[in-house]
C-alpha cells in the first residue's frame, strides 16, 4: 500500500475558506486523505463509497465533499512509493452537472 499526497492542498483549504459551510466537510475529507494507503484505484473506492472514478482512461476520481454539496475532480497518479493527487476542479453540485452536460469532465484543470 501507498501512502496519498495530495499536491497542493492550500487550493482546497482556500475553497474552504471561501466557502464557510464545507470547511468540516474539507477538514474530515483531508483527514481521511492524510491517513490513506491505496495499492490501485479500486482503493479510493474503498475508502470513499461515494467517489466516482472516470473512465476512457482518464485516471481522474470525482469526490464528494460537504455532505454533498460540493464536487472535487482530481487526477491520480500511482507511483512506485506514493500516490499523488492533483486537483483539477472544485465547485458545487450543481456546477458540476453543468460541467458534465458540457463533457468537461475529463479535461478541466482549473487549479
Amino acid at each position: 500500500m501507498m501512502r496519498v499526497k495530495l499536491v497542493k492542498e492550500v487550493t482546497l483549504k482556500l475553497y474552504a475558506r471561501e466557502n464557510a459551510p464545507l470547511r468540516a466537510g474539507v477538514e474530515g475529507w483531508l483527514e481521511q486523505i492524510r491517513r490513506a494507503h491505496w495499492l490501485d484505484p479500486g482503493d479510493i473506492k474503498k475508502q470513499f463509497a461515494s467517489a466516482d472514478l472516470l473512465g476512457n482512461g482518464s485516471q481522474r476520481v470525482i469526490f464528494n465533499l460537504g455532505g454533498n454539496n460540493c464536487r472535487m475532480i482530481c487526477w491520480y497518479r500511482f507511483g512506485r512509493r506514493t500516490v499523488r493527487l492533483y486537483i483539477n476542479w472544485i465547485g458545487t453540485h450543481a456546477e458540476y452537472s453543468e460541467l458534465c452536460k458540457r463533457g468537461l469532465q475529463y479535461s478541466i484543470n482549473d487549479y
